[in-house]
């Protein structure tokens, strides 16, 4: 099997997975991430069928929609490609970036180390991307909508620096979760081109909030 061949049988795969999925984690972010990651790609020393599977099936089951277990994306993962019959290194490789992927690994202190490569830092960069700029800020107050979070809350401040743990367990109002994620992506951007799309789209963010704070606040 042709390696465009794995990757439309991937995308047939995780479209029907993701179907009726929440709006800011469905099809269409899978497929911005995918796109992200092969503009990334140009750029980088990285085996290209890695970083397209990994992408494509990045949230194959996020966890926090599987209550919390973090273990059901990688075996889906895992299941799917052994019955493409795909190599199993290939396999082992993409496995890993479905596991260590998510923002929220970046705040395990202890199993930072555990694993890295190039493939899994592109697609953490273009994973990345989608959670920022004008897609970010609509991906995070539909999420906040769809776990009927409050827009805002002075009274309720943010918590950056969260440990993983207190990060899965957060509910805050939509805004803090700029403080408490979205603003902190530019900086643990790994890539060229992932700090240089970052900018401009964190740039963005806060404008965002300037504008938000002006409003809230009834000002001119």
């Amino acid at each position: 099997m042709t390696d465009a061949t794995l990757v439309e049988k991937t995308i047939d795969y995780i479209r029907e997975q993701l179907e009726g999925a929440e709006g800011g984690h469905d099809w269409f972010h899978t497929q911005r991430v995918f796109k992200n990651t092969l503009l990334i790609a140009r750029d980088e020393e990285v085996d290209v069928l890695v970083v397209s599977l990994g992408a494509l099936l990045h949230d194959v089951a996020d966890a926090k929609f599987h209550g919390g277990d973090e273990s059901i994306g990688p075996k889906k993962a895992g299941e799917f490609l052994r019955s493409l019959k795909v190599p199993k290194k290939t396999i082992a490789h993409v496995v890993k970036i479905v596991k260590y992927s998510s923002f929220k690994n970046s705040l395990d202190k202890k199993g930072k180390g555990r694993f890295t490569s190039r493939e899994l830092q592109v697609v953490q960069d273009a994973d990345r991307l989608d959670a920022m700029g004008a897609i970010g800020i609509a991906r995070a107050f539909n999420y906040g909508g769809y776990k009927n979070r409050p827009l805002y809350n002075p009274d309720v401040p943010p918590k950056p620096n969260m440990s993983k743990a207190a990060y899965k367990k957060s509910d805050g109002p939509t805004i803090n979760h700029f403080y408490e994620k979205l603003l902190l992506l530019k900086e643990g951007m790994q890539t060229a081109t992932g700090r240089k799309l970052a900018e401009e789209r964190h740039q963005f963010m806060l404008q965002f909030l300037e504008q938000f704070y002006r409003e809230w606040n009834g000002q001119a």
